[in-house]
């Protein structure tokens, strides 16, 4: 199976938003089950904004938690340096769009919601036993 190249990642991209727009946050395919954001981050070196759709955990009062597992890779994905630099983004959940402060979890927050969140996507699980990386968990809050 060949790998996908970073043009064929960002044409998928493309295709996800594109499809996340037009049906009012609701997308096919691999996540067709799963909740989808667009998160909206500064490039911690370049200073471009990107546009990054990913699965969700929605906690209620507009927070959200993401994981940096990059299905599994030994390297944490790109986006994930991005809020390490710039924590404050925009995100786009299906119709609606607002400002989120995302803070990464660590400790004993981390280790109380990780069970959590590998029980509601097996998934999550299953690429944590590809690579000895700690997978990263941002807890996302609107900011008013």
């Amino acid at each position: 199976m060949a790998r996908s190249t970073p043009d064929d990642a960002t044409a998928f991209n493309r295709t996800v938003i594109e499809e996340f727009r037009a049906n009012e946050g609701h997308v096919g395919g691999f996540s067709a089950r799963a909740p989808v954001i667009l998160i909206h981050h500064i490039g911690a070196r370049s200073g471009i904004e990107r546009i990054t759709p990913l699965g969700c955990f929605p906690l209620g009062d507009d927070r959200y938690v993401i994981v940096a597992s990059s299905g599994g890779s030994p390297t944490h994905p790109d986006w994930y340096h991005n809020l390490k630099a710039h924590p404050r983004i925009d995100v786009e959940v299906g119709t609606r769009a607002f400002t989120v402060l995302a803070e990464e979890l660590d400790g004993r927050a981390r280790a109380e919601l990780w069970p959590k969140l590998v029980a509601d996507a097996p998934d999550l699980g299953k690429h944590a036993t590809k690579t000895t990386r700690r997978f990263p968990v941002f807890l996302l809050t609107r900011q008013d």
